[in-house]
């Protein structure tokens, strides 16, 4: 702990008194010697460190308990990642009285007594893990997770045990992603419906207002052919496979984690027992914090998160009207030919761009928030402000992150009207519509940007920010570190165990770990958020962007090593947390697995042309009335997707000018093509519309219910515990009521001898006064 020396000092002796560090008489655990930085003020470290008999109750406590009685602690020694964890809560839960006022670490802290507090490295266990884990040669190598927890606690190890899960398997859906990607290259340059497009003489209605003019539907060749890599029979049949795989993915890694739970002997652990026991151990005459729930508090938590979302949203349509004033722009004021010809393509990406940077901002934003509403429910315990807190943080972030996606998915290109009738922002920019080449290219285009980005911009900033910061404070400091005379820097280096270093360097190992960069209960948090999104964007719009496996595969391979790096050499060690679960966010992972279902049921049903094909197959193509198979039965489809607009309605004519009406060519025309299902005379939907909107709307209920089936028959296939798992604590649990069985008798024997040895006593001592008495 580091304490800044200011006028506020007594009150931070005081503290310290309370814990048992310093005292008028002296104390057996002592401050360092204080150490000045240049001009700054003078600052000095402080040891906190507990008695054995603090531990030994822990252990007791534990041993008695009802559902922590399985944890290893109560065997042996107790670790140290343990004792970190004891420390830390008797210092956030000690306070002291000034003035009728209790004050606790933080609101010392915040007054500016004390600078910060962190738990020290270990020299040694720190090499090892470094060497095993922790750099980026052993990128494809095994993680050591027992060594984690016995250094960083269970939380983190169960975070990257949960990591490495996932990773392991997003192998088989990358393969297949891959496969469907590859498949769509395979055969789109000879797909009919391709050739439709690159040899088609239609003349299409210009995409903007007044200097967008006609264009030939063969224009967007290329475009068709990227469509085609992803809107194909295979995105159907890889949308399925993902969302049963996030299923099968969450039962087996609950056989995963019960493996190495049930090995650390806390399956049965439970965090509110423990929090009870730290709370005996802090203070033996301390009160239970009871549950409370208040109404009124819920009902405003309740209307400030629903006025948040609503805040969320709307930047959702600020995005949306930024992106319809690029288009209009760019196509009337850029140099470039190719930019004005694009403009449409060229507004989605840097609306893509600003997404990632609203993202960027919303997130710090939504933290504070979520924070604030956390605080403002007043639950009883950490563990449930922290379960709080993570459910509104993940709400935030998910509508801040899809929000937009959703927009472009399913209301894109729907909403926008028609020749004569087009919707516009208030009577002046007309609402974008879908790319030229079909709705789900503009959602194909935005997840790719994002994720990319997302991706390639936090991996560099997350590695590199704690990196030059911690060389920065080294380099600052360095020169004010002092020099080690009694003892030789490779002997405090390799000291042995239970050797005591000198306090010089005990001096600069304090110094080493300042310099590292600060950590406090959310760094596990943020890397969980952060991995929770991908798994987000890798199952819920699948169906658009096949390669989003590929892509959260190769990251997460560095991701394990990033995270192990920070954690191990560029951040203060984090307090060991004891856990059996990665808690709420299991929850969060089965939401996110059922709106996987919806969201891909509905991208394919509404924004793909998979059902419009098959309806045409079927019902209007060539082979609707005859016996004709195979490839010829698209013949024409595209022709059958669009309506025409005649320039001689008068309605067409407010909407474009004469000048739009000539090719780029110079050909005057007096008709446009648009893509939708209208009449030629009144613009009235035909019957062909509703035929395929009442096929959309069975595809999408066919497709849930049969992938919740799935997902259900996979659920009850996958048993949550190996047999082994459920046979050896059956074991465990016989073994312990054995032993207390073994030593209630050994006690009982103990107490029926000396009840025999006493009433033997006595009988002797009658017959002795009988024999007194006769003589």
């Amino acid at each position: 702990m580091k304490q800044k020396m200011s006028h506020r000092r007594q009150g931070s002796i005081d503290l310290l008194e309370t814990f048992g560090v310093v005292n008028e008489n002296g104390s057996e655990i002592s401050s360092m010697p204080p150490v000045k930085f240049g001009d700054e003020d003078d600052k000095v470290f402080y040891c906190i460190r507990a008695p054995e008999h603090t531990f030994e109750t822990y252990r007791y406590l534990l041993k008695v308990s009802d559902a922590c009685n399985w944890s290893c602690e109560q065997q042996g020694t107790i670790p140290q990642s343990t004792r970190i964890r004891i420390v830390d809560f008797i210092l956030h839960h000690t306070c002291i009285e000034s003035e009728g006022v209790s004050e606790y670490l933080p609101d010392l802290m915040k007054k500016n007594v004390f600078e910060t507090h962190f738990c020290l490295h270990e020299k040694r266990e720190q090499k090892d893990l470094k060497q095993s884990w922790a750099r980026w040669s052993a990128c494809f190598k095994g993680q050591p997770i027992t060594n984690v927890r016995n250094y960083l606690g269970e939380k983190v190890a169960l975070y990257f045990l949960w990591l490495g899960w996932y990773t392991f398997l997003l192998i088989p859906a990358s393969v297949i992603g891959l496969i469907v990607f590859l498949y769509g290259v395979a055969f789109y340059n000879t797909s009919p419906l391709i050739k439709e497009v690159c040899q088609s003489k239609v003349i299409m209605c210009p995409l903007c207002d007044k200097t967008c003019r006609v264009w030939e539907l063969s224009d967007t060749c290329m475009y068709a052919k990227v469509s085609l890599l992803f809107d194909n029979e295979g995105t159907v049949a890889f949308a399925m496979f993902m969302a049963v795989w996030a299923t099968v993915f969450l039962e087996f890694w609950k056989r995963h984690r019960s493996s190495y739970v049930c090995a650390w002997k806390v399956f049965d652990w439970c965090e509110e027992e423990e929090e009870l026991i730290l709370e005996i151990v802090n203070n033996a005459r301390c009160e239970l914090k009871i549950h409370r729930h208040s109404y009124l508090r819920s009902t405003i938590v309740l209307v400030l998160v629903t006025l948040m979302l609503l805040i969320i949203i709307g930047l959702t349509h600020v995005l949306v009207v930024c992106r319809v004033i690029a288009t209009v722009l760019l196509a009337e004021n850029s140099p470039w030919k190719v930019i004005t010809e694009n403009s449409q393509t060229v507004a989605v990406m840097l609306g893509a761009v600003l997404h990632y940077i609203t993202i960027t901002v919303m997130t710090r934003v939504n933290c504070t928030v979520a924070m604030k509403l956390s605080e403002i429910e007043n639950k009883h315990s950490h563990a449930a402000i922290e379960r709080s807190f993570t459910v509104k943080m993940f709400i935030f972030q998910f509508f801040t992150m899809f929000s937009s996606l959703i927009y472009t998915a399913f209301f894109l290109g729907r909403i926008n009207g028609h020749p004569g009738g087009y919707v516009r922002i208030s009577g002046i920019w007309r609402l974008e519509e879908c790319h030229p080449s079909g709705c789900l290219t503009d959602l194909f285009i935005q997840m790719s940007v994002i994720m990319v980005l997302k991706q390639t911009f936090n991996n560099i900033f997350e590695y590199s920010g704690p990196w030059f910061s911690r060389w920065l404070k080294r380099k600052k400091t360095n020169k004010f570190r002092r020099r080690c005379f009694k003892c030789y820097k490779k002997e405090c280096m390799n000291a042995k165990e239970g050797s005591e270093l000198c306090e010089n360097c005990k001096l600069e190992e304090m110094h080493r770990n300042y310099s590292l960069i600060k950590t406090d209960r959310f760094s596990l948090f943020n890397e969980f958020l952060e991995m929770v999104i991908q798994f987000s964007f890798t199952t819920i719009f699948v169906a658009a962007f096949p390669l989003a496996p590929l892509l959260a595969l190769l990251n997460n391979i560095i991701e394990i090593r990033l995270d192990a790096i920070k954690m191990v050499s560029l951040e203060r060690r984090l307090v060991p947390t004891k856990a059996n679960d990665i808690g709420v966010w299991t929850d969060v992972l089965e939401v996110i697995g059922v709106l996987a279902v919806i969201a891909n049921g509905l991208v394919i049903g509404i924004s793909s042309d998979f059902i419009p094909r098959l309806v045409y197959q079927y019902f209007y193509g060539p082979c609707a009335s005859s016996s004709a198979t195979g490839i010829a039965c698209m013949a024409g489809y595209i022709n059958n997707t669009l309506s025409i607009a005649n320039i001689s309605d008068e309605r067409v004519r407010d909407d474009f000018t004469s000048v739009q009406m000539v090719t780029y060519s110079g050909i005057n025309v007096t008709h446009c093509s648009y893509r939708d299902y209208r009449s030629n005379e009144d613009f009235s939907l035909t019957n062909q519309f509703w035929v395929i909107l009442a096929a959309r709307l069975v595809f999408i209920i066919l497709f849930e219910h049969v992938v919740v089936t799935f997902k259900c028959v996979a659920s009850w296939f996958v048993p949550a515990s190996p047999l082994d798992v459920r046979n050896e604590r059956l074991y465990d649990k016989l073994s312990r009521l054995k032993e207390e069985l073994r030593a209630q008798r050994a006690h009982q024997d103990t107490l029926t001898k000396l009840n025999e040895n006493g009433n033997a006593k006595r009988t002797s001592k009658q017959k002795k006064a009988n024999k007194l008495n006769s003589m």
